[in-house]
């Protein structure tokens, strides 16, 4: 029997698995998967399945297919069509039976879509993220990678897997990069990781200021555009298409389950660089490929993206519109140049306790943001207007959130 290296008791696991859980309800922090089912060709609309008797129909407003790309009716025939041609999974790896020509076509448009030679489909952004960073700094002896204080956990966690030394800098802080690019031999591999995007603030990276220290210290770039494939620039290519500056970056990092609205991760970068990926990275070469049919889904929506702006427009216009509702009414929402409406809340419990209410009484869907997402005290709910989010609808959840603010007796500006 296992036990406790402290005294001879046997351990009780039970207890050790129900204490950590408690201590996640102690903390207003655990966490509720809500059990809904989107309703096609209607969203923001879906069903809900939780606490009542049957489904409750309700609006969504959190969701990352921030274009209803997952609802477009090109990318669900495209998806429909693969499905009856060639079946359902791949088939294996890539490297066995999983190649498909989809994955082929749709690799040769992000390549396209970012201006780069080439381009590595993964299972995930998550994925993409963790086996980029952990392979391309192995691959380079003595790599320092420098990353952003605020970087995805996919990040985080591709960076520690590495084994490689790492410094972080203040969140798009360009004078604290250069002071730790600086404080270096010049003779080592250094690799710059940030987002273009971020998530939970809404802020915006400074691409080009960051690539002009990358040049000066001959460094790599590596740029999460997770947020912002689909939504920025002309065609879609993100916040480096839209401020000319793909060419500039080494390795750029997307994802096909957000604005593209499927499921999925890439890279795009140039030949050598994906061949490395692809050779020596275990989270791409040990595991079954994407289903051709979740492939096909986003190639029609990458090329529908890449052609229609008018998605993005519509997307745009609703998160102005959603801001400045917000703030009129005084609601607390945090200052964002981006598609995220973020509104502080800076309490766990109340955020929960806001989300509830919503869902309960308005039928109105927004999931709390609580640590470790964000930092203790910067608990929030993270709105994600899309162009299908109307007027109406807005001023439904503007006038439900101002009468929750006062019923639990939290203030307004004035």
């Amino acid at each position: 029997m296992t036990t406790d290296t402290n005294d001879s008791r046997p351990v009780d696991y039970g207890r050790v698995f129900a204490q950590a859980i408690d201590r996640l309800h102690a903390e207003g922090r655990y966490r509720v998967f809500i059990d809904i089912l989107r309703n096609k060709g209607m969203f923001p609309n879906a069903r809900c399945f939780a606490g009542h008797n049957g489904p409750k129909p309700i609006t969504v407003w959190c969701s990352n297919d921030y274009l209803a790309m997952g609802q477009h009716p090109d990318v669900t025939a495209a998806m429909e069509e693969a499905l009856h041609d060639v079946g359902a999974g791949s088939g294996g790896t890539r490297n066995i039976g999983g190649n498909t020509h989809y994955h082929i076509d749709l690799e040769g448009e992000l390549a396209d879509l970012h201006g780069k030679e080439g381009a590595l489909l993964f299972t995930s952004g998550y994925v993409s993220n963790e086996a980029t960073l952990s392979t391309i700094a192995k691959v380079l002896p003595g790599c320092i990678i420098f990353s952003d204080e605020l970087n995805h956990a996919s990040m985080i966690a591709g960076i520690r897997h590495s084994g490689c030394e790492k410094r972080v800098f203040r969140h798009n802080d360009v004078a604290h990069l250069e002071e730790l690019l600086a404080a270096e031999d010049p003779a080592v591999p250094k690799l710059i990781a940030f987002e273009s995007v971020y998530s939970m603030d809404g802020d915006v990276a400074p691409i080009h200021a960051i690539c002009d220290l990358a040049d000066k210290y001959n460094a790599l770039t590596y740029l999460d555009e997770v947020h912002a494939v689909g939504m920025y620039g002309a065609r879609g290519g993100g916040i480096s298409e839209r401020e000319d500056a793909a060419d500039r970056l080494t390795i750029i990092e997307g994802t096909l389950a957000k604005a593209v609205g499927v499921m999925g991760g890439y890279i795009a970068a140039d030949r050598t660089i994906i061949d490395v990926i692809r050779s020596y990275a275990p989270g791409f070469i040990f595991t079954t490929s994407l289903s051709p049919v979740l492939v096909a889904g986003a190639l029609a929506s990458v090329r529908h993206l890449k052609a229609s702006s008018a998605e993005r427009d519509g997307q745009q216009q609703a998160a102005a519109r959603l801001k400045t509702m917000m703030r009129e009414a005084g609601l607390p929402v945090m200052a964002s140049t981006t598609h995220i409406v973020p509104l502080m809340v800076g309490d766990p419990v109340k955020a929960k306790r806001i989300s509830d209410i919503l869902l309960a009484e308005y039928g109105i869907y927004v999931q709390p943001i609580n640590f470790p997402t964000v930092p203790r005290g910067t608990e929030r709910l993270r709105f994600t207007p899309g162009p299908t989010h109307d007027e109406r609808m807005m001023c439904e959840l503007t006038d439900a959130l101002v009468e929750i603010w006062g019923r639990l007796e939290m203030k307004l500006a004035a």
